[in-house]
């Protein structure tokens, strides 16, 4: 192995695989830290871990329970990858882990990265945007569980580390890849050892990683890894094998909790669309009023693709949080989910879209799925999925993080997990 990437959440950590696969790396994504070596064949592996909203401590913990694994499966670089909208408190958890990762390689020039332009992050001056807007006008100042009330990375990130914070900025990036080692080299002199760099395209991407051959930690979204195939490609260090994808038959549940605003009107699609829905309220959830086999039943009974959501807007999300408790709710509707998962897999079911990178963790979890092999990308960020689980038959997975996808997304990600 290669390239060694431990990823925060699900949904990000298939993102991740899908960008690398993309640009020709065989790749491999864990769900947890494994137990057994991986396949001599795996050039990048990416365990996923649920350690995005988890205290800090824990988060770092996992985290270096991870690198000690790659590292023993011969890694000779690192990349730590968290979304793109750099989900985070002003306690954690980016910054912690990245800092505890740098101290534990040793790291210098650790870029700090989340910029991916195709869904529309980019990072200026320091500051990340989300299409046109700043990020704490995006939407994101209303995330329920790491609410984004500051576009500037760096002053985010002086809140959560006290490692020294630079700054790559656009023109230094737009001038290449030599430039861009010079302005790391720079920061590194200056005594930053964390350094936020600017990217406005995937040319952006491809300059920098070319920058950071040879470096062992970096971090960012998926985007930061586009360069990345290219420096071991030089090196002959890849087979240039792709990944073959096969789809699977049978009946498609589509599964979300997310309530950002791109999954709710991926939702109010598929009502417009006169699909079978079913919504579950925090309330129901916290009082245990629901049972997973029988909604789960609900779900295999219906001829058309079903959908089972908790996707409430920003005003009645905090308006469960201010009555329940915001981990109370969270942990509530995961542990739902993932019992109708199973129930679902135990009926037979051939495909699972799931939207919401906590929900997608809770599946994966309840579900016991140890690896994902990576198919072909259903929309920026989210590629197909598939795995078998125990005593179960193959299962085809969309793993969607809440902002990623169009309107469209959920009929889009059934038919190319069905292999049309």
């Amino acid at each position: 192995m290669l390239l060694g990437c431990i990823g925060d959440d699900f949904t990000g950590s298939s993102d991740l695989a899908n960008t690398l696969s993309k640009q020709g790396m065989r790749v491999t994504q864990f769900s947890g830290v494994p137990t057994t070596n991986a396949d001599s064949s795996v050039e990048a592996g990416v365990v996923a871990l649920k350690s995005r909203s988890i205290p800090a401590k824990d988060a770092i913990a996992q985290s270096l329970q991870a690198l000690e694994w790659l590292k023993a499966q011969g890694c000779t670089q690192f990349l730590f990858k968290y979304c793109s909208t750099f989900d985070s408190t002003a306690e954690g958890n980016i910054g912690p882990v990245a800092a505890a990762l740098a101290e534990a390689l040793g790291a210098r020039k650790v870029v700090v990265c989340p910029a991916f332009p195709g869904a529309g992050r980019t990072i200026y001056q320091g500051h990340l945007f989300v299409h046109d807007r700043l990020l704490n006008e995006s939407g994101m100042e209303h995330h329920p569980l790491n609410p984004m009330t500051d576009a500037d990375i760096r002053r985010w990130l002086a809140l959560q580390t006290d490692m020294a914070v630079g700054h790559v900025g656009f023109s230094a990036v737009r001038r290449g890849t030599a430039a861009i080692t010079e302005a790391l080299t720079r920061a590194d002199a200056e005594g930053a050892r964390l350094i936020v760099v600017d990217a406005l395209s995937d040319d952006d991407l491809m300059a920098i990683g070319s920058a950071l051959d040879g470096l062992p930690l970096l971090t960012g979204g998926s985007g930061i890894a586009m360069g990345l195939p290219a420096n071991f490609r030089r090196q002959g260090l890849l087979s240039g094998e792709g990944s073959s994808w096969q789809g699977v038959d049978g009946k498609c549940i589509v599964l979300s909790g997310s309530c950002s605003s791109a999954t709710r009107g991926q939702v109010a699609t598929h009502r417009a669309s006169g699909l079978p829905m079913r919504e579950i309220t925090a309330d129901d959830a916290v009082a245990n009023r629901l049972d997973a086999q029988e909604i789960a039943d609900w779900a295999m009974a219906q001829t058309d693709r079903p959908l089972v959501f908790s996707s409430a807007d920003p005003e009645s999300v905090r308006v469960a949080q201010d009555t329940y408790g915001r981990e109370r709710v969270a942990a509530a509707i995961e542990q739902l989910f993932a019992g109708i998962a199973r129930a679902l897999v135990a009926g037979g079911v051939g495909r699972l879209v799931v939207a919401g990178g906590e929900t997608s963790g809770a599946v994966v979890e309840g579900l016991s799925l140890t690896s994902l092999e990576i198919g072909p990308e259903i929309a920026p960020g989210a590629p197909a999925l598939r795995s078998t689980p125990p005593g179960g038959r193959p299962l085809a997975l969309a793993l969607k993080s809440g902002n990623f996808g169009g309107p469209n997304f959920f009929a889009e990600a059934d038919a190319i997990l069905r292999g049309i």
